[in-house]
């Protein structure tokens, strides 16, 4: 098995912090050079940014706020979807081989009732965006040490091979599609040669989604089989041991005549509740492999992409427990091209494949609804610039014929100076059956405002 070395890892990490310190404190000595060093992308090597002329490192950022309602009553949760400001500051040092980069969020956000800071679900007055140490170690390697942010694979806004934490409440609720992706505290090596690349990633501790917990949305809770939001928040034992709750992912990949092919693997758990445990009665992630490829490239006048996946349950490989989700294969396909003057398009098709679903039906109890064999979802997105390219209308679309049901991310972005952005948009979800996976959701619809206001220390 390609994970037979999974737990032997750790004694390669500690080489690699150790060796990645020595570095740091070697590539420190000699004087600032005149330029600041971004993460290139993988095999990109370059001259660096210039450094702030206040400070003794790259300073920018932006402050925002935030504000949206619901547009039907929602007796689980508060009218009010979001209201927040933020500022966030990102700060970044360069030496010739060592990139030090801190990436923070300040914010307060009214609708939650408690503030206490919670770095790993981004909670409170602090959301630690990243906290790395990027080090060219050689021609060939890279390594990334510490909270970063984690994203592969092909899909727009679906994802299969990408195992990085998601957080769905901010994608739900009107924040910035950036705040989808939650950060990892990983340790990420690049290798680069001429036959192909490839990136290890290990994370020393089990990092979540932040999933929906009924804090922010209500959801479906089979245990009820009702929809349930601030009523019935969802408790979690959660995989939190150092070294032993750990995750290992794994792609290699290399351009060949113009298509990007990619091969994946993944070791660790489900990264949204997949289970539960019937003594303690709390939600549970149960451990995960997974195993896919992709490709991307040219097709005609524009992009398409496929990309697989088998989720292989490893609690539950016969399918007969209930209470953990059985093992799946994903497909998906997609193509993207433009449409017209400055108008882009794009379609998706995507499905899940349930294993053993004859023994999941059997095994079932009655009252819980039946998920069908294959759940398929269909996208489309459609983006239109305007206005010297200033104004920006977009809308993403996700609908589900299997589950009957869908859910419309209208958007539109104005751009009223160079610092100055305003965006108001929605998120509208169909679907009769309170069980299915955007229907759970109706009770949520919301429509939202935004101001942001960037800025670059000089």
């Amino acid at each position: 098995m390609i994970f037979s070395f999974h737990k032997n890892l750790r004694s390669l990490i500690g080489i690699a912090t150790v060796y990645a310190m020595v570095s740091c404190a070697i590539a420190a000595e000699p004087p600032l050079p005149s330029g600041l060093g971004g993460e290139k992308a993988a095999g990109e090597k370059g001259s660096s940014l210039p450094a702030s002329g206040y400070f003794p490192f790259e300073l920018s950022g932006f402050w925002e706020s935030r504000v949206g309602v619901r547009t039907q009553e929602d007796p689980h949760e508060k009218d009010m979807s979001i209201a927040e400001t933020r500022l966030q500051l990102e700060m970044e040092k360069g030496w010739e081989n060592v990139t030090l980069r801190l990436t923070s969020d300040l914010l307060y956000d009214s609708v939650l009732d408690e503030h206490d800071v919670d770095i790993e679900e981004g909670e409170g007055l602090l959301d630690l965006r990243e906290a790395s140490m990027l080090i060219r170690a050689a021609e060939f390697l890279d390594i990334k040490i510490g909270r970063q942010t984690l994203t592969w694979g092909t899909g727009d806004l679906l994802f299969i091979n990408d195992l990085f934490p998601k957080d769905w409440n901010s994608f739900f609720i009107g924040r910035d599609d950036e705040y989808l992706k939650a950060p990892s505290d990983a340790v990420k090596l690049s290798f680069f040669t001429g036959i192909g690349n490839f990136d290890m990633v290990y994370t020393p501790r089990f990092d979540a989604d932040r999933f929906i917990d009924g804090q922010r949305i209500s959801y479906y809770n089979s245990a009820r089989n009702q929809i349930t939001g601030r009523n019935a928040i969802v408790r979690v034992d959660r995989p939190d041991g150092w070294l032993n709750d750990d995750e290992l992912a794994l792609r290699l990949y290399r351009n060949l005549r113009g298509y990007e092919l990619d091969v994946y693997a993944y070791r660790g758990f489900w990264k949204s509740p997949a289970g539960k445990d019937l003594v303690t009665e709390r939600a549970i992630f149960p451990e995960l492999s997974v195993f896919g490829a992709s490709i991307r490239g040219a097709l005609r006048k524009g992009i398409a992409h496929l990309e697989f996946g088998y989720y292989d349950s490893e609690e539950d490989r016969d399918g007969e427990d209930p209470l953990i989700r059985n093992a799946e294969s994903r497909l998906l396909v997609g193509y993207e091209q433009e449409i017209g003057r400055e108008f882009t398009g794009g379609v998706q098709w995507y499905v899940e494949h349930m294993h053993d679903h004859k023994d999941y039906k059997h095994s079932l109890p009655s009252e819980i609804p039946q998920k069908d064999r294959n759940r398929q979802v269909v996208t489309l997105r459609l983006n239109k610039l305007l206005m010297n390219q200033n104004l920006k209308l977009t809308i993403f679309i996700y609908y589900s014929p299997t589950d009957e049901d869908a859910h419309l991310r209208p958007k539109v972005n104005y751009k009223l100076s160079d610092h100055l952005t305003g965006e108001i948009g929605g998120n509208v979800f169909l679907g009769e059956k309170d069980h299915t996976f955007f229907g759970q959701f109706k009770k949520n619809n919301n429509v939202y405002a935004g101001l942001r206001i960037g800025f670059f220390a000089d």
